[in-house]
C-alpha cells in the first residue's frame, strides 16, 4: 500500500502507508505510533476495510513530534503547540523561540582531540579512569566509530583543567571541584531565568502556546539578554575573588604581616601592625574575625586619607589624629 495513491477526484491524494510502513518512514516503532494516537497527537487514520491508512499528514506529525521532543519538550507540551497547529494558530513563532533558546550562549567553538593528544596534555600518562569521569561530566563526548577521538565542548574548560593539573591538582580533584561548581553555576543561571521570566518573559509567554508575534518579540528578547548573565557573573566572580584571594593570603601570610595599602594608582603606603594591636583586635572581635577587621579598618584609613587629600587648601594630605 506504501506510496500509492488516489487522484484529486477521488477525494484523496498522495502517498498511502500501512502502520509497520510508517513506522519504517518515520523512525518511530508501531508501539510509538498506537501511542501517539492514544495522546491524540496523530490525527485519526482512514478506516479501510480491516485496515488504518495513514498519509503523509501523518509522517509529517511525526516527524514534528520527533523534533520537538530533540528540542526538550515533554508530549503534552506538544500535544498544545500541535493543536494549536491544527486551529490555525501555527508554530512558526514558537519554533523560532525554541530555536533561539537552544542555540549557543557562548562564542566558543567544539574542538577535537585524539587519545594520544589528550594524554600528552595530562603529563603523558593515560588514565582510562579519568576520561571516563570527563566523559561523564560531558568535557569530553566520545565520537562514534572512533574509539581514539573525542569531542571537546569547551576547549576553554579544557584547558582550564590541564593548567590546574599543571600546577599539582589530582584530577580526581580537578573532577570534584567542577561537580559542585557546576551545581552552584545551575542555580544561578535557574535563578537568572526566573528573575527574567517575571520580570520580562511573563507577558509574553503568560498564555499557551503563545502567538506568533509574542513567540518573536520573546525571541528577539532573548538575543538582546543571552550575554547580560554572563556579564554579570563575570562581575560579581571578579569583585569576590578580589576580596577573597586578600583575605586568604593575609591569613596565610599572618596577621602581622606588613600591608600594603594603595592610596593612588602610583603611591603604596606600608602599614605595620604591632604585635600588641593584633592581640587587641582579637580579643575585641574574635579570632576568626580578625582578618576581616583589619581589612575593614585599612580601608576606612584609606577613605579617610583621601578625603583628607581631597579637601586639603594646599593639595596635600592633612595629618590624621592617631590618638582613636
Amino acid at each position: 500500500m506504501s506510496g500509492t495513491g488516489r487522484s484529486a477526484a477521488g477525494g484523496r491524494s498522495g502517498a498511502e502507508y500501512r502502520i509497520e510502513d510508517l513506522a519504517h518512514a518515520s523512525g518511530a516503532t508501531v508501539r510509538t505510533i498506537r501511542a501517539y494516537q492514544d495522546r491524540g497527537l496523530l490525527p485519526t487514520p482512514e478506516r479501510r476495510g480491516r485496515a488504518n491508512v495513514y498519509r503523509d499528514t501523518h509522517l509529517s506529525r511525526l516527524r514534528q513530534i520527533a523534533d520537538l521532543l530533540d528540542r526538550g519538550y515533554t508530549l503534552a507540551s506538544i500535544k498544545e503547540l500541535l493543536d494549536a497547529w491544527d486551529t490555525g494558530r501555527g508554530l512558526g513563532g514558537v519554533l523560532g523561540l525554541v530555536a533561539e533558546v537552544h542555540g549557543p550562549w557562548t562564542d566558543e567553538r567544539a574542538d577535537r582531540i585524539t587519545r594520544a593528544e589528550l594524554d600528552a596534555r595530562f603529563g603523558g600518562t593515560s588514565d582510562d579512569e579519568a576520561v571516563a569521569e570527563a566523559v561523564d561530566l560531558g568535557v569530553l563526548e566520545r565520537v562514534p566509530g572512533r574509539d581514539d577521538e573525542f569531542l571537546v565542548p569547551s576547549p576553554q574548560e579544557l584547558a582550564v583543567a590541564v593548567e590546574l593539573y599543571t600546577a599539582g591538582v589530582p584530577l580526581g580533584a580537578i573532577s570534584g571541584h567542577l561537580r559542585e561548581l557546576r551545581g552552584q553555576v545551575e542555580q544561578i543561571a535557574s535563578r537568572f531565568l526566573e528573575f527574567t521570566t517575571e520580570h520580562v518573559f511573563a507577558r509574553y509567554l503568560g498564555h499557551r502556546p503563545p502567538t506568533d508575534v509574542d513567540a518573536a518579540e520573546a525571541a528577539a528578547m532573548v538575543r538582546r539578554l543571552r550575554p547580560l548573565a554572563q556579564l554579570t557573573v563575570d562581575a560579581e566572580l571578579a569583585r569576590a575573588m578580589r576580596t577573597f584571594a586578600t583575605l586568604h593570603l593575609r591569613h596565610h601570610l599572618g596577621e602581622d604581616t606588613a600591608l600594603a595599602v594603595v592610596t593612588a594608582p602610583a603611591e603604596e603606603e606600608r602599614l605595620s601592625l604591632p604585635a600588641e594591636t593584633i592581640a587587641a583586635v582579637r580579643r575585641l572581635v574574635g579570632e576568626e574575625n580578625t582578618s576581616a577587621f583589619i581589612t575593614i579598618a585599612a580601608e576606612r584609613e584609606l577613605r579617610a586619607r583621601t578625603l583628607d587629600a581631597l579637601v586639603s587648601p594646599d593639595g596635600t594630605s592633612a595629618q590624621v589624629d592617631q590618638s582613636t
